[in-house]
Formats: structure tokens, C-alpha cells, sequence
């Protein structure tokens, strides 16, 4: 037997983790950018020694896609959005937890929240990247290799670029970095034809 259950949200509950939010940005000011990627992927090894709920695992995985775009040397992210990636993932580098993370079921619930707002954040990032990874495989397939062997040739540079700036055209559109704001396909969640393409990944489901 199973029990779905619907998490609403108002907008005081909302401000708690925008709050929490410029917190760990300014609690990690002298965090380097390693330090940043490194603490949001301890929160995933941490993740993967338990059971978590679905719901928890589906965006512990989009987590992992968010460290992902960092570390991959196809992708190369600027200045600009590595920056914006990283004060996403900022909250992540401060052990400071609503619910202790250790607790059965529940104890990722809140970094799940976190990530929530975060992907709704970063949902063109997201979006753009999803894009870059299937292209890069379908290439790779035709090439006879695997994808983590795709070097950044002219044609993968090329494709990069044009979803970059798509992504920024899309960005700008929307007024990017409010929390709350609804998103597209890029989140993942429920889109029966979503298969994520290969990327440098630390998260796997049990």
C-alpha cells in the first residue's frame, strides 16, 4: 500500500527558505567553488546510504544534474553561470538542516523543498544542459562511442553555444532568481517521455 501526500507551500513558508537561502550564501562567502560542489555532493553520498521516499530521490537526482553542470568539461559553464549555479547550490554547503538528515523517511525533506526551489531557479540552466546531454549522446552513438568520450570538438562547441544563448534569451524573458515561479519540462518530474542523457553523475538510486 502506498500514500501519496501533497505539500502546499504559502508564501511565509517560502520566505523560511529564501531566508535560509542568503543565510548559507553568506555563510559560505569564503567557501571556494570546490568547496561548494564537494559539501553538495556529500549531501548525495550521505542520501544514497538510506531509503528515500520517491519524491526525495526524484530531485536528489536533479541536485546531482546541478553539481553535474559544474563538473562537465563539455558543458563549461561560464563565469557568469557558474556563478549562478553555485549560489543554487550554496545552500547545500551549510550543515544546517531543518529536519537532521539522519532521521528515517523524512530526514532529506527539506533539502528536497530546497532543491525544489532551486530547479525553478535554474529551470532554463536545467533546461539547456538536459538538451546539451541528449544531443552530445546521440552523437556519441553515431560516432561509436561512448558519450564521456566526446571530446569538445568544433560541432559539440557549436551546439553548446546556440543552447546558451537560447538559455539566456529565455532567462531574460522570464526575470530570472524568484523563487516560485512556475517551470516547464525542465524540471523532470512526471514527463513520461524524460530520459536523462548520460553526464558525469554521483547519484543512484537504490
Amino acid at each position: 500500500m502506498s500514500l501519496s501526500l501533497t505539500i502546499d507551500l504559502n508564501d511565509q513558508d517560502l520566505e523560511h527558505f529564501t531566508s535560509a537561502l542568503k543565510a548559507a550564501r553568506k555563510a559560505a562567502e569564503d567557501k571556494s567553488p570546490e568547496q561548494i560542489v564537494q559539501a553538495a555532493a556529500a549531501l548525495l553520498e550521505g542520501a544514497q546510504q538510506v531509503k528515500t521516499p520517491d519524491f526525495i530521490r526524484e530531485r536528489l537526482e536533479r541536485l546531482d544534474d546541478m553539481i553535474a553542470m559544474v563538473r562537465d568539461e563539455g558543458w563549461h559553464l561560464d563565469d557568469a553561470d557558474l556563478q549562478h549555479v553555485l549560489s543554487a547550490l550554496v545552500y547545500f554547503a551549510d550543515p544546517k538542516d531543518v529536519i537532521p538528515d539522519h532521521v528515517q523517511v523524512l530526514g532529506y525533506l527539506d533539502d528536497a523543498i530546497m532543491i525544489e526551489l532551486c530547479v525553478r531557479e535554474l529551470r532554463h540552466e536545467l533546461e539547456a544542459y538536459d538538451d546539451f546531454c541528449e544531443y552530445r549522446e546521440r552523437e556519441a552513438t553515431k560516432r561509436g562511442v561512448q558519450p564521456s568520450e566526446v571530446g569538445r570538438t568544433d560541432w559539440l562547441d557549436s551546439r553548446r553555444d546556440e543552447l546558451v544563448e537560447r538559455m539566456h534569451a529565455r532567462r531574460e524573458r522570464s526575470g530570472n532568481g524568484e523563487f516560485g515561479i512556475g517551470y516547464g519540462s525542465s524540471s523532470g518530474y512526471g514527463r513520461a517521455a524524460y530520459s536523462r542523457a548520460w553526464r558525469p553523475s554521483l547519484f543512484r538510486f537504490k
